[in-house]
């Protein structure tokens, strides 16, 4: 039984993705098609797989290799938690503020359609907030900019989410703090921002379909676009690593997915005018429809660096502020913090709270024997640490194949490591790898 419900609702006998690919053709971008055959694909073993075995009562295990696509659920969580844990140790040690930069729901079809605007929409947001602190406070401060597209609904409705440093460097390299932003005064500029962003970026032919669109979001925000900027409580790691899977968030979260009945899904969803939660029933086709309409166009970054954690310069105004520190003993950032992502075990053993490389029968640990991959579409052997598991291994695949091996076909031209002569006992121990199938 299929335990991901989204995996469920694309891929189930109904075949809800392959009616809709059949349907609505072309006007599918190519990188939707990618990403969710990916998705299709994850996990599954034919795609490619490592062999473990354990050392003890010779327990077979095999990993199969994962997608990292950005459409894929089980992929995107481990990749936002990682992601997050760095971001808190890669920042500096300061107080931040989360921004978040809307624009009008007349003008979230434009961005749809003129998906083109997203990155200078990025760009904008972030030197929008780096002007005010430069002429304001004379300073170059740090931002992060996420990129958002949907709403709690799963409607498109792009906005900007901002990790700002409540200071910044001086050209000298002095760090100057400060605590206030006036974002009730920022909403008319940003407005102002968007609609010249808008009518700049696009032909005089697109422009004359949406300058209706552009005088009624003009006209119906007297006040401007809204911009939110709440201070942040507590711990500055703390504060960091919320802000940090926020940013980096999927669409919907499957625990928001209460029902699907084959024909339609039911979903929860907090509705942001008066801040209860919801349910909403849509037939499949429209949850699809919805949910693809999220996944970003190929090479496109949804997270970008700005100010002095840009990357070009980044490591620059670590070394200056460094030095800044030194004369007056103050620690706001550690220059020479080295940091690493970590293994796949070691996000097992963090999010599932135990160690995959233990076997639960004899609690002995797991060793690696090889591991296969795809080579011009077919499934052979990439590695393996003798002639017993590469045979293991090439049973593994005829098993799943449903191809078995013909006799005289030469071997597979992987590296085989060279062990000395085997004792008895790993004898033995390897004879019960290659029973065992």
């Amino acid at each position: 039984m299929e335990t991901n419900i989204l995996r469920e609702i694309f891929f189930d006998e109904n075949q809800h993705w392959d009616r809709f690919e059949k349907k609505h053709g072309r006007k599918i971008r190519p990188i939707v098609r990618k990403e969710v055959e990916k998705f299709r694909n994850c996990g599954n073993p034919k795609n490619g797989f490592k062999l473990f075995v354990c050392e003890g009562c010779h327990d077979v295990r095999r990993v199969p290799y994962r997608c990292k696509g950005r459409f894929c659920t089980t992929c995107s969580v481990g990749e936002t938690e990682e992601w997050s844990r760095l971001l808190e140790h890669e920042v500096f040690q300061v107080n931040h503020r989360h921004i978040i930069l809307t624009i009008d729901e007349g003008l979230r079809d434009v961005f749809l359609k003129h998906r083109k605007l997203l990155k200078e929409f990025m760009d904008e947001g972030a030197r929008f907030i780096r002007e005010y602190f430069e002429k304001k406070h004379k300073v170059n401060p740090g931002i992060i900019v996420g990129l958002h597209t949907f709403g709690s609904r799963i409607n498109f409705n792009p906005h900007l989410h901002l990790l700002v440093t409540m200071g910044g460097m001086k050209q000298n390299g002095e760090w100057k703090t400060y605590d206030f932003l006036p974002f009730e005064m920022l909403r008319k500029q940003w407005q102002t921002i968007v609609l010249k962003l808008i009518r700049r970026l696009l032909t005089e032919e697109e422009k004359k379909e949406v300058q209706r669109l552009l005088q009624k979001a003009y006209s119906a925000n007297g006040e401007g676009f809204y911009v939110h900027a709440p201070k942040q409580k507590g711990n500055i790691k703390a504060q960091l690593a919320y802000i940090g899977r926020y940013i980096r968030r999927p669409a919907i979260a499957l625990g928001r997915i209460e029902e699907y009945d084959g024909q339609f899904v039911t979903f929860r969803y907090k509705d942001k005018t008066d801040g209860q939660e919801k349910t909403e029933t849509v037939t499949v086709e429209e949850f699809i429809a919805r949910l693809i309409r999220h996944i970003p166009d190929e090479q496109f970054k949804t997270i970008r660096y700005y100010g002095v954690y840009a990357r070009r310069v980044k490591n620059l105004c670590k070394k200056v502020l460094s030095a800044w520190q030194k004369t007056v003993k103050r620690w706001i950032v550690k220059a020479k913090h080295v940091l690493r992502r970590r293994t796949w075990r070691e996000k097992m053993i963090n999010y599932a709270g135990k160690d995959p490389m233990v076997c639960p029968k004899c609690e002995c640990y797991y060793e690696y024997k090889g591991e296969a991959c795809l080579k011009d579409g077919q499934l052979t052997v990439a590695f393996a640490v003798c002639d017993l598991s590469r045979r293991c291994l090439e049973r593994m695949i005829e098993d799943l194949t449903g191809v078995k091996k013909e006799k005289g076909k030469e071997k597979s031209q992987s590296i085989t490591r060279q062990f000395p002569k085997e004792t008895r006992e790993e004898r033995s121990r390897q004879i019960c790898l290659f029973d065992v199938s």
